[in-house]
């Protein structure tokens, strides 16, 4: 297999399909000389002292709100006795406008009748709560 350069000698120019790279090797070569020449130029600044400031933790999430039932029906808002539903309405209405509304955590016995957590929930919708979780303890590993 060989290769011939050049004219075969019958006196005809052919067609030459090569690319000449050497012009767009120095046009390159050129371009990669401005560049290391003007960036140091370009990234010089005056050495200035910034003032140094601390970022504050802004609370955006409210505290939820956790509502213990007991298995005589004695309900605790965040560990505090609530006397009866009414009183449990105007404090969940007062709370239901807050921006953005806390979540409603129930944590009820589990000798708890039905009927009690029938009357949270109940009241919890009456006042306008949104987000109601129950709270439950897993079952022990074995």
């Amino acid at each position: 297999m060989a290769m011939a350069i050049g004219n075969d000698g019958d006196g005809e120019d052919e067609v030459n399909s090569t690319i000449n790279t050497t012009p767009l090797v120095d046009v390159m070569l050129v371009l990669l000389i401005i560049f290391l020449i003007t960036i140091p130029v370009v990234t010089h600044t005056v050495p200035v002292k910034l003032p140094a400031e601390r970022n504050k933790l802004f609370v955006t999430k409210p505290i939820d709100i956790n509502l213990a039932i007991n298995k005589d029906g004695d309900m605790f808002w965040n560990e505090t006795p609530v006397a009866d539903t009414n009183v449990l309405l105007e404090k969940l209405k007062t709370v239901a406008v807050q921006v953005p509304q806390p979540e409603l955590h129930i944590r009820g016995d589990q000798n708890t009748r039905y009927e009690f957590v029938g009357k949270v929930i109940l009241t919890a919708q009456r006042a306008g709560i949104a987000k109601v979780g129950f709270v439950t303890e897993p079952p022990p590993r074995q």
